[in-house]
């Protein structure tokens, strides 16, 4: 019997990256489209990457261990 390894979460790979300070980073949602009637403040905030709360990092690079 051979070792079990953590699989990679791949729905959070496509969502997630991991900066190489080992942090997480995402894009936010509602960027893409229907976006006409939002303010030129809101779409400058949602170009931007964004980072997580350190318990929310430590959950999440479990997920994505493999990843890097």
């Amino acid at each position: 019997m051979g070792k079990i390894k953590q699989k990679t979460h791949k729905a959070t790979a496509k969502k997630f990256n991991i900066r190489n300070s080992g942090s997480v980073k995402y894009k936010r949602a509602g960027a893409n489209h229907n976006t006409v009637g939002y303010s030129s403040k809101r779409m400058r905030k949602l170009r931007k990457a964004h980072g997580l709360s350190s318990a929310d990092n430590n959950r999440l690079k479990r997920l994505l261990d493999r990843m890097n």
